[in-house]
């Protein structure tokens, strides 16, 4: 029968961490309620993957698993985008009847991407020496979440793995969906900025030397706006390198302050209380709270873990300390529709939702739903940002294109009148 290491919550509070033997995941859990403890953590023991031996270790022979890998190895870097993409071609095996050792193992000969054929060769030459697939992720951290090794760990338990991939990947495809519509959205200010970073560098640098050069040679009395413009284009010249030097400085010293812990404490303050920007924030984590938890829950992980877990996943630090208290208030008996009130972060109206989902125990539903609202609303928050962003570049751009344009023709009203009076 397996060993299951666990820490728990007695119902004074004490944390206690012990040993106990059931014959799954589930039945441990049922052990630890029975006996009043709240479970922090669970998990399998003896399952540690066994390191690889040398070919001569084994009388020559290599595995297959050694194998793969060894031809896999190479300076590929693997990244947190590769984790969909393997998930989904597991998905993809298993759902065919397959065991996930098995999809593992094929997909270690079959994939040509360089990437993902050094990660599944190294998780079957794990699997391969008696690991679970949880504990195979659990070795490229760089890869794969918490969250997606304990909900596959989960999985395996309660044997629903399929169900657990079909969720993840559904929860990461959101997720990359709203990171490619921040992308997006952005690109367009930042093509407008480069635009009219471009029309001011060649007017301030290549136009107004000349104007100035030609003004000079036919002794006109320059305009006050013409004056203006040219003085800009001097100061450029011959200052612009401290204003760069100075501004890369402040951006240094300001992205070292806000590295330390107190420094991200306090700008994240400063964030959500900006007017326009606050709301983004909030909303973005709300979406991150909802999905996170809804993931975890419906996967089987105990409302105590999942929200441990969730408020890690939370990333303003003022918003994770809310969180972190109210899920304090939650693991001494509080509802969590109340504790969640404590965040300030929260509508009226959505901890109704939760209310009432906690109360009918279809909390996992209202989760979602609040997720899918949230999401919803961040969308079109972005949006609104982005084209809020957009028009205020555009209309820099066109007041400030206006004002050379006039300039310059007021210079060549003047010079007119030069020549004339000449």
């Amino acid at each position: 029968m397996p060993t299951f290491a666990y820490s728990a919550r007695t119902a004074d509070g004490q944390i206690v961490e012990a040993e106990l033997n059931a014959s799954g995941r589930r039945d441990a859990l049922r052990a630890l309620s029975s006996r009043g403890l709240t479970p922090l953590h669970l998990s399998e023991q003896g399952l540690v993957a066994a390191t690889p031996k040398s070919p001569a270790a084994r009388g020559g022979h290599q595995t297959a698993a050694q194998a793969v890998a060894a031809a896999a190895t190479g300076a590929v870097k693997l990244k947190r985008r590769h984790q969909l993409d393997f998930l989904a071609n597991l998905h993809d095996l298993t759902s065919g009847g397959l065991s996930a050792g098995e999809a593992v193992r094929m997909l270690a000969t079959r994939v040509k991407d360089p990437a993902m054929r050094e990660l599944c060769g190294g998780l079957w030459g794990r699997i391969s020496e008696g690991a679970t697939l949880s504990r195979a992720l659990a070795a490229y951290p760089q890869v794969f979440t918490e969250n997606t090794i304990n909900l596959v760990a989960a999985g395996e338990a309660t044997g629903n793995l399929n169900e657990v991939f079909v969720r993840l990947i559904a929860y990461l495809e959101e997720q990359r969906d709203l990171q490619r519509t921040v992308a997006t959205s952005l690109a367009y200010p930042v093509f407008l900025g480069c635009v009219a970073g471009g029309v001011v560098l060649f007017f301030l640098f290549f136009l107004l030397p000349r104007l100035e050069g030609l003004f000079k040679s036919l002794r006109g009395e320059m305009p006050t706006s013409t004056k203006l413009l040219i003085g800009l284009s001097q100061f450029a010249l011959h200052w612009g390198w401290l204003v760069i030097v100075l501004v890369v400085v402040g951006a240094l010293a300001a992205w070292r302050w806000r590295s330390t812990e107190e420094g991200r404490r306090v700008s994240d303050g400063w964030l959500i209380r900006l007017p326009v920007i606050g709301p983004f924030f909030v909303a973005r984590t709300v979406l991150a709270f909802t999905q996170n938890l809804s993931v975890l829950l419906e996967n089987g992980i105990t409302t105590a873990e999942a929200l441990r877990m969730t408020e890690k996943q939370v990333g303003n630090r003022v918003h994770r300390a809310a969180f972190t208290e109210a899920t304090d208030h939650v693991l001494e008996g509080e509802a969590l529709s109340k504790a969640l009130t404590r965040t300030g972060c929260f509508p009226d109206l959505v901890l109704d939702q939760l209310a009432v989902g906690e109360t009918n125990g279809n909390l996992v539903p209202g989760l979602r739903k609040v997720a899918n609202g949230f999401q919803k609303m961040l969308t079109a928050q972005l949006k609104m940002f982005t084209s809020v962003i957009g028009s205020v570049v555009l209309l820099a751009v066109f007041a400030f294109v206006g004002f050379i344009a006039y300039a310059i023709v007021q210079a060549v009203f003047s010079m007119s009148s030069a020549i004339k009076l000449s």
